[in-house]
């Protein structure tokens, strides 16, 4: 269970804490965090217990490079760069990319609102969102699925701006395309 005073404290506080060896601290981290990670990775892999090992290692690799952390951007952009660095690395040495995703379906507004027309777009979005490559799915699971904006994307993917909205918007026309053709 983590403290109270823990979960009032600021990201700067518990960094400073774990890097002195505060365990619970470090916890605090993983815990206000631990939702992001999961949307990151398995947007990108999949829900699997692959993703999940995945996810367990941003955080060990997070405490094990926290004093790298220079508190420069938040601590939720570094830990989001990890994610995304971690799993794309994974991606070039399975040389595949799978995408599941817990978002709403709404979202798309391809889905009417019976069960069963969600599930279908669902299925849909699912089918299509695998055929992008994998610089393509990731900027659209940073911007589309998890909010980031242009530039919060760009810091965590090391990219310009202009390439991310390029990605996007190139990503955002095939996917077009590919709904269209499975109409």
């Amino acid at each position: 269970m983590i403290n109270e005073a823990y979960t009032e404290s600021t990201d700067e506080t518990l960094v400073k804490a774990s890097l002195k060896g505060d365990r619970k601290a470090f916890e605090a981290i993983v815990s206000r965090h631990r939702k992001m990670v999961a949307r990151t990775v398995k947007g990108m892999l999949g829900d699997s217990a692959f993703a999940e090992d995945i996810g367990q290692d941003v955080f060990i690799k997070l405490y094990g490079s926290l004093s790298d952390f220079r508190g420069d951007a938040k601590l939720s952009t570094y830990i989001q760069k990890i994610a995304v660095n971690m799993t794309l690395n994974e991606l070039k040495r399975r040389k595949r990319f799978t995408y599941k995703t817990e978002s709403e379906l709404h979202e798309y507004d391809i889905a009417g609102d019976d069960a069963e027309s969600r599930y279908d777009a669902k299925a849909t979005v699912d089918r299509v969102l695998k055929m992008l490559e994998p610089k393509f799915r990731t900027v659209v699971v940073m911007r589309m699925l998890q909010g980031y904006s242009v530039k919060e994307t760009a810091a965590i993917l090391e990219l310009p701006a202009g390439t991310v909205l390029s990605r996007l918007s190139r990503a955002q026309e095939q996917l077009r395309k590919y709904l269209k053709n499975n109409e």
